[in-house]
Parts: structure tokens; sequence; C-alpha cells
């Protein structure tokens, strides 16, 4: 899973790894302790302060459903409708299941050298994988392109309303009104009930900007 840094990090131990505000984390392991997780910051891998990082949300991911609540959930939805999930027979390892419509199939996830794939393509998070299998068929005997569950069967958690926003992008804007800020950089939310503009705080300022320019953080 990925994550966006909250705040920097500077390692003080040898399995540890430092990393900056802003950067996009791979979580790769948060089984062995609930405040440190295994994680890859530019190649490289070892351990992050999980209350430093907050996690990309992702209505896909199911977390620990078994294969059964997960056909459960699927079944008889449009071909394609998918969770990720974590695997009962390999724990810390992933399954997509994927509705055919009229049955479902289950892919596990192999890892290997920090990539996830399932069949020859490979990718450097689930995130991507995801994202590939969108455009280009999870099945070989058929053509299924993954696509979200309808929002009343999603098996997303409830989130808290979100307090900030970490920039996609630098954005620049010419009125003084509007907030400036750079690529990384993590946005206080203090009005989002406007959908073509959004006000929030960044380096001591307050300002507008457009929503499409930043990910909503869920912490």
């Amino acid at each position: 899973m990925e994550a966006v840094a909250l705040y920097s990090f500077t390692a003080s131990e040898a399995d540890e790894i430092s990393f900056h505000k802003g950067d996009i984390i791979k979580v790769t392991d948060m089984e062995d302790d609930p405040n440190w997780f295994t994680a890859e910051v530019q190649g490289k891998r070892g351990y992050i302060p999980e209350n430093y990082i907050t996690l990309l949300p992702h209505p896909w991911f199911a977390g620990r459903v078994s294969r059964q609540e997960a056909e459960q959930r699927l079944r008889g939805q449009a071909s394609g409708a998918f969770l990720v999930r974590e695997s009962e027979s390999s724990p810390g390892e992933f399954s997509v299941s994927v509705s055919y419509g009229d049955m479902v199939e289950h892919f596990r996830v192999l890892e290997g050298a920090g990539l996830y794939c399932i069949w020859d393509e490979s990718f450097c998070s689930l995130n991507r994988l995801v994202d590939f299998y969108r455009t280009h068929s999870i099945a070989v005997e058929r053509v299924v392109h993954l696509r979200d569950l309808p929002s009343d069967t999603s098996p997303r958690l409830i989130l808290p309303k979100p307090r900030l926003a970490h920039a996609l992008c630098d954005y620049t804007p010419p009125r003084t009104s509007h907030l400036h800020f750079l690529r990384g950089d993590i946005i206080d939310l203090l009005d989002c009930s406007n959908s073509l503009s959004w006000r929030g705080r960044c380096r001591g300022r307050v300002g507008v900007f457009p929503p499409e320019y930043v990910q909503l953080l869920y912490h």
C-alpha cells in the first residue's frame, strides 16, 4: 500500500530509513509491530514510524476478509468488480478477487524484490497493479477489466472527515487570495463545501485552491 509522509524522519538505527515530509512511501508490512511499519523509500527498505505517515485511502482494499466473504460481496456484480484482500493462506501477501458476473475468480499476487505481479507484468506497488488491470484484462480466457464496486456494496471502511490533503503538483496562482503550494506539501483543509474551490492553510498562509491539485488524506 502507498502512504504519504506527514513529517520528515531521520533514521537513528541501521534498520530504519529516512524520508521527507510529502514523500510517497510504499508500505510492505504492517504486521510485526503496530508502531513501526516495514516500508520502501527510493529503493531502500527498512522500518518507519507509523505515526509519521498516513495511508492513502483506497476503496478497493478490503483488508482481512475471507475468500468466502469476498465471494459473497462480489457474486452477481458486474464483470470486473473487484476487491484486494490479505491472503488467508499466506499472511503478509495479497489476493485480488474479481467478479466474472456468474462466478468469482481469485488471483494470488506474487511479490519478489519489492515488485508485485499476477502474470508477466510487474509493478512497484499494489496501486500500480490495480491501475494497470483497469485497462488491461486480468483474465486470460476472457476480457475482464477491473472496476470499482458500487458504493453501496463497496468494502471500504467508514473514513473520518479528511482534515489534510497532499499536494499532487505545484500550484502557483496569479491571485493573492489563492493558496500557493508545492508538490508534496501537506495542506490543512479549512473548508471543502465548494466543489470547485477549497480553502486551506499551507506554509503559514491561508487561501483557496482547486481540489483536483490535491489528494485527500485520512489520518
